[in-house]
């Protein structure tokens, strides 16, 4: 198989960026753990727990996405972004990615298992949310997106848990999963806003009125709002001070207005423009919340 078909299989861009925000939370638990972060960086059991956690989420991310699209082959033939996928083009049968998703997913469950049960069983509640929930639910409901986001979310609560000994979910693991859930949906509704023609030759109902009209973009606005108390939450408790206060709030409210542009305009530049925010807000918050954090 080449790469750039392997790449469009696993949706490479998305795995990296799952990876990416499950990393974040493992150092962050770390440092809630007692270690320190930075001294541990010469400690080899932190580093070879970080690349169990990089290598297990990768193949468990991937594996997710492998069984979306054996689900969803015919109805990617319909759409442009997905058409030249390897198994709607043809290159790859459903079998092929059936069975490579099966070793991808089982692979990633085991050495994940390896860092402790609770983050094994996340990541099978991960694919199965993902691939068997979600997936089916997107030409039913737009509730599709409601139940998206939890495995959305999830990476950052199993990278959490990964970096503690005995695997547990406290205070702060609930705070990073509930940034990067209500994240999600501002994020979700400004793609589908852009690629709502495209979803709808597959039967996709995932704006929230399933129309791109004033009352999908109120509801974004509304999720928009509630990002910027949410995304306190690491300066409200006291895990983080004023820097990660003051940068969350200022990329919180830039993403408002542009969740706002969108209300005033309704149009498809701002939807893209809204997009491409929420690309950059999550590691932003994210990074600064691990760096505020380890510092304290």
């Amino acid at each position: 198989m080449k790469w750039a078909d392997f790449s469009k299989l696993i949706k490479f861009r998305l795995t990296f960026l799952v990876v990416f925000s499950a990393s974040i939370s493992f150092i962050i638990a770390v440092k809630a753990n007692g270690g320190n972060t930075w001294g541990s960086l010469y400690s080899t059991t932190m580093w070879v727990n970080w690349l169990k956690l990089v290598a297990g989420g990768f193949l468990v991310t991937a594996a997710a996405n492998c069984f979306n699209e054996v689900i969803e082959v015919d109805l990617d033939k319909l759409m442009k972004r997905t058409m030249d996928r390897p198994m709607p083009a043809g290159r790859m049968t459903t079998g092929q990615g059936l069975v490579l998703g099966l070793g991808m997913g089982i692979a990633g469950t085991y050495i994940l298992g390896t860092l402790n049960i609770l983050t094994g069983l996340l990541s099978v509640f991960s694919i199965l949310l993902y691939a068997f929930a979600y997936t089916p639910l997107k030409r039913k409901s737009p509730i599709a997106v409601f139940v998206g986001a939890i495995p959305g979310a999830l990476p950052a609560l199993i990278g959490y848990v990964a970096g503690q000994p005995h695997g547990r979910i406290d205070e702060i693991a609930l705070i990073l999963f509930s940034i990067q859930f209500v994240w999600q949906f501002v994020h979700f509704w400004a793609i589908a806003w852009v690629l709502d023609d495209d979803y709808k030759l597959a039967g996709f109902r995932l704006l929230p009125t399933q129309n791109r009209d004033r009352a999908s973009a109120v509801i974004t606005v509304i999720f928009a709002v509630i990002l910027v108390p949410v995304s306190l939450l690491p300066t409200i408790y006291h895990y983080g001070g004023y820097y990660v206060g003051g940068i969350s709030l200022v990329c919180s409210l830039i993403f408002l207005y542009q969740a706002a542009g969108l209300l005033r305009t309704l149009q498809i530049k701002e939807a893209r423009k809204l997009m491409f925010g929420s690309f950059f807000y999550l590691p932003v918050v994210q990074l600064m919340f691990l760096f505020d954090f380890i510092g304290k």
